[in-house]
């Protein structure tokens, strides 16, 4: 995104220069200049025991959502064990780290969703506020607020996510409404996680086609093999206007078998992907693929680009749930100011590498990156 023709790996997106700063002149960045918006889930984290896991029928290390048979568990995980909260949900995870990378101004990021009206909603608001993200919720009481049950058993996290009042977003009701779409209007990237697919394409829609109308930047996750399998249609409604489209090996090859691509490869696929008709011709779709300590892939222009991750010993890795996640936040906390794709992937592979190495999708205090 630099005003350069594109030389090496300095790519950007844009193929218009008048638009984007000179190489090297940094980008004024202020209040709601990042814009997200998904389910989002208020993280309770605790050690446990086998005994609990058991009588849940939990799985170690497993990521699930919660049925009947669980509606106790998160009352009792509060109850019995020494809890931790953390606002979370996939979207506001990025937003969060891609706020704590860029540190000062805060409140760069922003992000809609929908919460109960209740004490886990109550929790969450702080919880945000503390990570120095605006919140915007559409509160409700038809159902309480979405929460992700983390139970710990040494290296171990079993998940359990009850999307609950995150399903109940309603674009009339909050996205449509003058005071939230005036604050939208002041963004120039947005961010939104394949899973929101699920709950509201409207919306989705929406802000994809405002993005396009007014060349801003629309980036989604694939977010999950079950997205591209059995929300195909709703996710091909929203890759015409897709400028960045992130995803993992295992979302790609979903992608890829059920676009027909015909091809494994996950350098082809990010190929094939980004050459999908795009209604903003004015800049080229980029796609991003990781594979987890393999290199990290990236198509534009026709052209493949692959970057190492962060060498890490093993023994180091604390936990690798959130580490997608963190990898978008760090590529938007430098695709906000306009830099260089290659430097949005090294801050990427940044955050992703300090996540893995604590427990959940929490950070130190800043960040240790130059």
């Amino acid at each position: 995104m630099a005003s350069e023709e594109p030389k090496a790996k300095k790519v950007k997106l844009s193929e218009e220069k008048p638009d984007s700063p000179s190489q090297g002149t940094p980008v004024e960045l202020s209040t709601n200049s990042l814009f997200g918006m998904g389910n989002p889930l208020l993280d309770i984290s605790a050690v446990v025991d086998k005994d609990f896991l058991d009588k849940y029928n939990l799985k170690p290390n497993d990521q699930i959502l919660a049925e009947d048979k669980h509606k106790a568990l998160f009352e009792e995980l509060v109850k019995k064990f020494k809890v931790e909260y953390h606002a979370g949900g996939a979207t506001q995870n990025s937003i969060k780290i891609a706020q704590w990378m860029i540190q000062e101004p805060r409140k760069v990021g922003t992000f809609f969703g929908c919460i109960g009206k209740d004490q886990f909603g109550e929790i969450l608001k702080k919880k945000a506020e503390d990570a120095h993200i605006e919140t915007h919720y559409y509160e409700q009481d038809d159902e309480p607020t979405g929460t992700c049950a983390a139970c710990i058993t040494g290296a171990n996290r079993s998940l359990i996510a009850n999307l609950a009042a995150a399903n109940c977003y309603k674009k009339e009701k909050h996205l449509d409404l003058e005071e939230n779409w005036k604050i939208l209007e002041k963004a120039k990237v947005f961010y939104i996680a394949g899973f929101f697919l699920t709950v509201s394409l409207e919306s989705m829609l929406k802000v994809a086609k405002h993005a396009s109308e007014n060349n801003k930047l629309f980036c989604l996750n694939l977010s999950a093999p079950f997205i591209c399998q059995f929300f195909k249609d709703n996710l091909m409604q929203i890759i015409p206007y897709v400028d960045v489209l992130f995803g993992n090996e295992t979302e790609a090859a979903a992608f890829a078998k059920e676009q027909d691509f015909d091809t494994k490869d996950i350098k082809e696929i990010a190929k094939k992907a980004q050459a999908l008709p795009k209604v903003n011709t004015k800049r080229h779709r980029v796609v991003v693929l990781t594979q987890g300590q393999e290199d990290t892939v990236m198509a534009l222009h026709d052209k493949i680009s692959t970057f190492p991750v962060v060498k890490i010993d093993p023994k180091d890795i604390v936990d690798t749930n959130g580490a997608g996640d963190a990898f978008v936040g760090g590529f938007l906390s430098e695709l906000v100011r306009e830099k260089p794709l290659d430097q949005c992937i090294k801050a990427a592979h940044y955050a992703a590498n300090v996540i893995i190495q604590r427990a959940g999708c929490t950070f130190p205090e800043k960040p240790d990156y130059k």
